[in-house]
């Protein structure tokens, strides 16, 4: 099961505007929807406050605070940062439109792939963050 976090933001503005109690956080998701919900179950977090706009929407998420971060963390979720999450919403989109990329687009060129030295540090990344996962001292 493969669960994303990207960082904490300030949604300060967003959360007013909204009447939110919340004015920092952040986004999970995952490979899969089942995957997504099954982890937000385990987290506690409603159904209801799944995000996903319509059949077609690629940005489907939960936001979660930093509590809930730390806490989706301990439980196996991947730290990611922004354009981690933009590269897999850009993938999502491709699929669903059925769009070969030969992987995450890289940069502002749509057309671009990941070199085999692109999916190394990624990987190499994940070894680090595994790594360090492991190091936490339990809570």
């Amino acid at each position: 099961m493969t669960v994303y976090v990207d960082e904490i933001l300030d949604w300060t503005l967003v959360a007013q505007a909204r009447g939110l109690r919340h004015t920092h956080w952040c986004h999970l998701t995952a490979d899969t929807e089942g995957e997504l919900h099954a982890f937000a179950a385990r987290l506690g977090l409603r159904r209801s406050w799944f995000q996903r706009k319509d059949a077609n929407d690629v940005g489907w998420h939960y936001d979660v605070t930093p509590n809930k971060r730390a806490q989706a963390v301990r439980l196996g979720a991947q730290e990611v940062d922004h354009g981690f999450i933009a590269r897999l919403m850009d993938h999502r989109r491709r699929e669903r439109d059925g769009i070969p990329s030969g992987g995450f687009a890289c940069g502002n060129d749509p057309n671009a792939v990941m070199t085999d030295g692109d999916r190394k540090a990624i990987k190499d990344f994940a070894a680090f963050l595994e790594q360090r996962a492991a190091e936490r001292p339990a809570p």
